[in-house]
């Protein structure tokens, strides 16, 4: 399964290279990605683990980034 977001606020592509690496290293991610470019954020994972990985990647990205605003598209 696959869910894009758009990551509203982003303004530091050394901050998107990190999200993205953060992420990446989230047990059942397969893929991620994050573009400074395009403001998205694409993550792949099993559906059965979906909500649950959805839910750390905002916190990455919160975590990273603190005034984003996080849009699942």
């Amino acid at each position: 399964m696959k869910k894009t977001f758009l990551l509203v606020g982003l303004d530091c592509p050394n901050c998107a290279a990190e999200i993205e690496r953060n992420i990446r290293a989230i047990p059942g991610v397969t893929d991620a990605s994050v573009s400074f470019i395009t403001t998205k954020m694409t993550i792949e994972a099993m559906e059965t683990q979906m909500e649950e990985i959805t839910k750390k990647a905002k916190k990455i990205a919160r975590r990273v980034e603190h005034a984003i605003e996080i849009q699942e598209i």
